[in-house]
């Protein structure tokens, strides 16, 4: 199942991607949860299934055209691994990570599919990262690799734009990952069912303006979806909604000789197969 949230006449909505048609969930009301978050924390995709079996016709919208949200507008904890793929540990420098390197994303940092990444005003560095995103269904703490697949809801795209001078102006990523509005997610989220076992072997890749700048699989991960899982719940509780970004590959733009940056009018996608794609063009922070 694919799930995604959109906006109309001035509210949010949850609908079911089938094909080129979304079935939008408000229908539903009283007898599903309002929104894909809760239906996230109650765990009720089956319920969703059966109500879209004979959803009204009413119900269907075109794809195209709407004004797409975050998949969902409510996510916990956003935790993202740097450094996950060998070879873009080496383009950069590093050694291959025997413990993940971990930071966090805030929400303003965050947006939908379709929406523009903002390049700062402050640096002309903005560098694409395409990714996949683990969305935590269940969670649990001190999983193990026998049940930590459990705690898996589904899997979403994500471009972590990056403002690389910012991230190498402390040891910490902190400041180059939060920028406002650089952060993509979306387009929605696909059930971990619809997907191989831990998302292993699936295509990954980062276009700009039409360009592969970026082409791995997921199999090349370090720590793979049950590492994660493992090493993480070893240190917080995984809570429903929670957000977990996968790292990126080689080619991203601060590595290439000369630097490829994001610049404003640019078009950047990032393709999972199996997934879909995520698109967005790229602006520049108007003036405070």
């Amino acid at each position: 199942m694919r799930l995604l949230s959109f906006e109309k006449n001035g509210g949010l909505r949850a609908g079911v991607v089938e094909g080129d048609e979304v079935i939008d969930l408000t229908f539903a009301r009283g007898k599903l949860p309002d929104t894909v978050g809760e239906i996230i924390r109650r765990d009720v995709v089956n319920e969703v299934a059966t109500w879209i079996k004979t959803a009204p016709v009413a119900a269907r919208l075109p794809l195209d055209g709407l004004h797409l949200a975050l998949p969902f507008s409510d996510p916990g904890k956003v935790i993202c691994l740097g450094l996950n793929y060998a070879d873009h540990a080496a383009e950069g420098g590093h050694d291959v990570p025997s413990y993940p390197a971990l930071f966090m994303r805030g929400r303003t940092s965050l947006i939908a599919a379709g929406q523009p990444m903002v390049r700062p005003a402050c640096s002309e560095r903005l560098d694409y990262e395409a990714e996949l995103m683990l969305v935590v269904g269940r969670g649990g703490r001190h999983l193990t690799e026998q049940n930590c697949l459990d705690a898996v809801f589904g899997y979403t795209l994500f471009n972590d734009g990056s403002v690389r001078d910012y991230q190498r102006k402390s040891t910490q990523w902190t400041a180059g990952k939060n920028f406002d509005g650089t952060g993509a997610i979306g387009p929605w989220i696909v059930t971990a069912d619809e997907l191989p076992t831990a998302a292993k072997g699936l295509a990954i890749r980062c276009l700009l303006n039409g360009e592969i700048m970026q082409s791995s699989n997921t199999e090349r991960m370090i720590f793979d979806v049950r590492r994660t899982l493992v090493t993480l719940s070893e240190v917080m509780t995984l809570e429903p909604g929670d957000l977990i970004a996968l790292g990126t590959p080689d080619g991203v733009g601060n590595a290439r000789k000369p630097p490829v940056y994001l610049k404003p009018g640019d078009t950047v996608v990032v393709e999972v197969d199996g997934i879909g794609r995520l698109k967005n063009s790229v602006i520049a922070a108007t003036a405070a």
